[in-house]
């Protein structure tokens, strides 16, 4: 029996928090609790002492104040698709937000209010009745709130910017219990803290954006190779994207061809790369920037096409469904040198699992015309981001495609310009000093103090309040 099953919440604190607490508490006896407690990554398996369905910001502050009271850890989830698991404890507190999922768009003004509950699609078929869209990620079941505290990339962020630099305000509960505005006049530090420094500050329950005029119609979708093509295809898109407009951004990913309808069957389970493209102006003139791309070589499969916008962001679910084994290792690194490029190669060439497919995500753009100093964030000089992923349907072979994924992001060390702590494993506290810098990092920790000086959220890549390492 697990260690949480044990765990006996003091029955007075708990009536009060009962008695206070407007959504649903589910404890380990209860019937949904197996299914409740479930997150994206069948490969983390933990056992809380109390899930909270939190309706508001009160509950929220319920929560909170009987995790306090009876010394037990919280963990804060969205979507659940935290990469390690953190938004998931052992014998602790959950404090769920899937049960805020308001959205108000306000098409006049463009924006947006969201609640910390919504998921990506959610949000993305509120703002795209009106035209409109804030940039986000690549998966459409990946929850707003912890995509957005890391930063936030996606398929608009070399024409928007990361989804943090659309951000113009939270509202969050501390760890005192306090309900607190941040934005560009109030709490203006804790503002800057939350555009990248993750859930180390609160639990925010609903983010203000600013919308952008996007489709409905992008150009999008892949143009695929054989894997065999790896090495000489990226020395060409190394220098194609090299005059890319912000209007382009794109994904080179490595992987075996997935049986899907729109996939021929000859295709399927053959190792391939992809360039992933998402063309967010004019149709007419990303068909003609496209055009050398999709002469290169001999592509086996053209899927790049004008689309909804809202189909183009699901285009990765089926790759990413809950309940698979996951493990991910992240770099950034400056530009694909020859050096870069020829281990891609021999490493994607060397995982064995149909399921695991690993993005190198196209950077700079909007990203990079931000200041290094105006946000948390870090890394906006990077050119790419390597996204090492190893997934199996089971933990039948998962330990063999891990070592895969580690000697991958090992052999990668020299060439390291960053990292995006949205990638990030459970990797220890200087990996996490080393994504932020040494200046970020003191002044996160400074907030971390003043905020939560008790480091009651630290299931999160976490900042120290003592700016220990």
């Amino acid at each position: 029996m697990s260690e949480a099953t044990t765990v006996r919440l003091d029955p007075g604190a708990f009536g009060e928090l009962r008695e206070s607490f407007h959504g649903r508490l589910v404890r380990p006896e209860d019937p949904d609790y197996d299914t409740d407690r479930r997150i994206w990554n069948a490969s983390i398996d933990r056992r809380p002492a109390l899930i909270a369905f939190c309706t508001d910001s009160d509950d929220v502050a319920s929560a909170l104040r009987f995790a306090t009271l009876t010394g037990l850890e919280v963990a804060v989830r969205s979507g659940g698709h935290s990469f390690p698991g953190q938004s998931l404890t052992e014998g602790g507190v959950v404090i769920d937000l899937s049960a805020m999922r308001k959205i108000r768009v306000d098409p006049e003004r463009r924006t947006a209010r969201v609640q910390a509950g919504t998921l990506l699609g959610e949000l993305d078929q509120a703002t795209q009745r009106f035209g409109l869209a804030v940039p986000s990620g690549v998966v459409t079941h990946t929850g707003v709130a912890g995509l957005t505290l890391g930063g936030g990339i996606g398929w608009l962020m070399r024409r928007y910017g990361l989804t943090i630099d659309q951000l113009t305000g939270v509202d969050l509960v501390t760890a005192g219990g306090e309900q607190v505005r941040a934005d560009a006049s109030e709490n203006t530090d804790l503002f800057w803290g939350v555009r990248g420094g993750g859930g180390n500050f609160g639990v925010v329950t609903a983010f203000d954006f600013r919308l952008n005029p996007v489709g409905p119609i992008v150009l999008a979708g892949p143009i695929v190779w054989p894997m065999s093509e790896s090495a000489r295809l990226l020395r060409f898109y190394r220098e194609w994207i090299a005059e890319a407009p912000d209007d382009l951004t794109t994904a080179v990913v490595h992987r075996k061809a997935p049986p899907l309808d729109f996939i021929p069957a000859e295709l399927h389970g053959t190792p391939v790369v992809m360039v992933v493209c998402c063309w967010a102006g004019s149709v007419e003139e990303g068909e003609r920037f496209l055009l050398p791309l999709r002469r290169f070589g001999h592509p086996v499969l053209d899927l790049c096409a004008p689309k909804q916008y809202t189909d183009h962001q699901a285009m990765f679910d089926a790759s990413f469904p809950h309940g698979r084994w996951y493990y991910f290792k992240s770099r950034d690194v400056a530009a694909l040198t020859d050096e870069v490029i020829e281990l891609t190669a021999h490493h994607a060439a060397r995982f064995t699992s149909p399921m695991t497919a690993f993005p190198i995500f196209q950077l700079g753009g909007a990203i990079s015309r931000v200041g290094e100093e105006e946000t948390a964030f870090s890394g906006r000089d990077s050119g790419h981001t390597f996204n090492i992923g190893a997934t199996c349907a089971t933990s039948a072979g998962f330990d063999e495609e891990r070592a895969w994924a580690r000697g991958f992001w090992s052999a990668l060390a020299p060439f390291e310009s960053g990292s995006y702590v949205n990638f990030l494993m459970d990797e220890g506290p200087e990996r996490v000093r080393q994504a932020y810098g040494p200046r970020k990092y003191a002044r996160l920790s400074e907030l971390k103090r003043r905020y939560d000086p008790d480091n009651v959220f630290h299931l999160n890549q976490n900042i120290s309040p003592d700016g220990a390492v």
